[in-house]
């Protein structure tokens, strides 16, 4: 793999738009905005920056491994100017899923801690889809085939398809009296929203555990959409996971102290369609919106969860990827400070 960064703490300026493929060639890779005829779609545009700091490197230390998600461009979001600051060589892959990984090998560390830290623009538009939209055309947007469709409908670790999850997902279809598949996601989304609390007090939230959430009937982001994907997968409707980054709905600057999670399904006639089922508890007043939108307030990094890194951990898949992840000798390490900030540039209009 192509080493990107080889001087002391010098920053390099990348493009996303050219990623490095499989082979170490690069290929580009550009996405356009696109609107439906019956909305201006919203758009954000701001700087962010994501810092990892690994410390208390023990002593004696032979090898240490630090991974970062990268983000993506996609047609919800362009990343331009994407620069690291990293006092070690690194370099970036592309992985599992279109999912892009910054990765930094350090042989006999002599200093105790270091910092990595990324910079980037983005410009993240409002996702609708179209079909959804009562005046707009009902065609299905036109998109690239999903090679990991066949993966959205199989289980995760912490989201099984056993008879149990099979059984509850059919009651549920059931008693809307839901027959197709768009209006069997809805039924599913109505009942986790109805059902499922925002709620992280006590133990066990923030995990993804279908069972968990069903059990509970609590927790963040993770938990709401591992009902929704489980539930979705468990009557033959494709289902994938997203991860990334809220920002306040108010422009400005400011802390991120912490990630934000969302869904998408697929039906032939709709194409994917985004929800965001706990924003939708935590906001009522707009779940009518979150079944088929994401706004533009958020940054996405990576999708899908079980994730093998690349180069890959020696620990086995990570459940879900948004924060820094590192091993001294082949060992899970977690004395990693993070910090995620943000500064929003000149208002930008919605587009036409």
């Amino acid at each position: 793999m192509k080493i990107l960064s080889t001087s002391l703490r010098r920053v390099r300026t990348w493009s996303v738009a050219l990623l490095l493929t499989t082979s170490g060639a690069l290929a580009v890779t550009a996405y356009a905005p696109k609107s439906t005829s019956a909305t201006a779609l919203r758009s954000r545009a701001f700087r962010f920056e994501y810092q990892a700091t690994v410390r208390d490197i023990p002593t004696g230390a032979k090898q240490v491994d630090l991974w970062l998600p990268v983000p993506h461009s996609d047609k919800s979001q362009n990343i331009n100017d994407l620069q690291v600051d990293s006092p070690y060589p690194y370099e970036v892959v592309t992985s599992q899923y279109g999912n892009h990984i910054l990765h930094l090998n350090l042989l006999n560390p002599k200093e105790i801690a270091f910092t990595v830290t990324m910079h980037f623009d983005a410009l993240r538009r409002e996702h609708i889809n179209p079909t959804l939209v009562p005046t707009a055309s009902r065609k299905a947007p036109t998109e690239p085939a999903d090679p990991d469709m066949q993966r959205w409908l199989q289980p995760d670790k912490l989201v099984p398809l056993d008879n149990q999850i099979k059984t509850w997902a059919t009651e549920v279809v059931a008693k809307a009296n839901a027959k197709t598949d768009l209006e069997k996601a809805r039924a599913i989304y109505e009942h986790v929203v109805s059902t499922v609390k925002y709620d992280k007090s006590g133990q066990g939230w923030g995990r993804g555990d279908i069972y968990y959430a069903c059990d509970a009937r609590r927790g963040n982001c993770t938990d709401f959409h591992a009902v929704f994907i489980g539930y979705c997968r468990a009557v033959g409707i494709p289902a994938r996971f997203s991860i990334g980054f809220p920002l306040p709905a108010d422009r400005g600057e400011g802390q991120v102290q912490g990630y934000h999670c969302w869904a998408e399904f697929y039906t032939k006639e709709t194409g994917w369609v985004p929800v965001d089922a706990s924003e939708a508890a935590k906001d009522p007043s707009r779940r009518t919106y979150f079944f088929g939108a994401h706004d533009e307030n958020r940054v996405e990094f990576t999708r899908g969860r079980d994730l093998a890194l690349a180069p890959p951990q020696h620990n086995g898949p990570l459940n879900f990827f948004i924060y820094p992840y590192a091993e001294v000798d082949g060992k899970p390490f977690t004395s990693i400070d993070k910090k995620f900030s943000y500064h929003d540039a000149a208002p930008a209009p919605a587009s036409k």
